[in-house]
């Protein structure tokens, strides 16, 4: 009987065991016994420790309230360690990144109070000045912070370029706001790390921000402009990402989150004649509804966007809990030899 079957193969399954003193990358190949989401996350890491080789040219999609979450950390010694060659973001993360740069915190919060409803409790933040994302609060004078440090450190640089040469591209503004958050963050000795824009500056990485306009980030970048010599040109990133796509041996994206990053990343490869080699891809929505953030990996190869070859793989998971492991248990392996 067994014989007959076209596409079943005897490959058991096993038990994912657990114990003290394990690593992450250990905890990863207990993954790869079991099925399921437990499944997918261990090929993830077997895709991203391939990616993260030094012969292959990283795009790393940044998108979701990934910065306020606390996942900035991991993603900034990323770019300092030398995996990640291009970075694509959401304007908010960028935001949340330069607030926590020049000394401003976020703080756990609570999605729901005893006693109140939902709408009662966000009415009482409302009244006392603290926005919400989920369970984590942010004090709203952060972002007058944020702004002063925009009109103070940031924008006047770019002013006097756009008065000499003509509109900015937007990585240029990202590159500027890079430099104006790791100066901030060492004069004014502040005691969280300077971040992700810090970073990428420090590590010649570029950002692309491609909807930077929606987010508090583009908003200021808008009201600067009413008065002021700035102004961005929005499609002034497309030629260097797209040089960075055709320059690149074998490519890979890492796609944590969905929306404009997601794509922006993605799309860069339809102008190239070839398309990305690896694809990891972390999201909790679900390929169901036809958007965008949930598609799989496969459909993108459909349109050219992943080589026919690829590996790739999508994770459908809560990104604050899988990219932590995914990236810890890759490195781990890449770092001790055992990829």
């Amino acid at each position: 009987m067994t014989d007959e079957r076209e596409t079943f193969s005897h490959d058991p399954l096993g038990h994912a065991t657990v114990r003290s003193g394990m690593t992450v990358a250990d905890l990863a190949e207990e993954y790869a016994h079991a099925g399921i989401g437990a499944t997918a996350l261990h090929e993830a890491v077997e895709v991203t420790t391939a990616m993260f080789d030094d012969d292959v040219t990283l795009f790393f999609s940044l998108a979701g309230a990934m910065v306020p979450a606390g996942m900035r950390r991991i993603v900034s010694d990323l770019i300092r360690d030398g995996y990640v060659d291009v970075l694509v973001t959401t304007g908010a993360n960028l935001t949340h990144d330069a607030i926590e740069a020049i000394g401003g915190k976020h703080h756990h919060g609570q999605a729901h109070v005893e006693g109140k409803t939902e709408r009662e409790h966000d009415e009482t933040l409302r009244d006392e000045g603290v926005d919400r994302i989920y369970n984590v609060y942010l004090p709203q004078e952060y972002f007058a912070t944020f702004e002063s440090h925009l009109r103070e450190e940031v924008f006047p640089v770019l002013e006097a370029e756009c008065e000499a040469d003509g509109p900015v591209s937007i990585q240029r503004l990202t590159e500027e706001l890079g430099r104006a958050n790791a100066e901030v963050n060492e004069r004014d000795d502040v005691e969280e790390d300077p971040g992700i824009a810090a970073a990428a500056y420090e590590s010649d990485v570029p950002i692309y921000c491609p909807a930077v306009q929606d987010s508090v980030f583009g908003l200021q970048a808008w009201m600067y402009s009413q008065t002021t010599a700035f102004s961005l040109d929005a499609l002034a990133d497309m030629t260097p990402l797209t040089d960075r796509a055709f320059e690149a041996d074998e490519a890979g994206a890492f796609l944590v989150g969905g929306g404009v990053p997601k794509n922006f990343t993605l799309q860069t490869m339809l102008v190239t004649p070839r398309a990305y080699d690896y694809a990891v891809q972390l999201t909790m929505d679900p390929k169901a509804t036809g958007g965008l953030s949930g598609a799989s990996l496969d459909e993108a190869r459909s349109w050219g966007k992943l080589e026919k070859d690829a590996q790739n793989v999508s994770v459908y998971a809560d990104a604050t809990i899988t990219l932590p492991l995914v990236v810890a248990a890759a490195r781990e392996r890449l770092e001790n030899g055992d990829d």
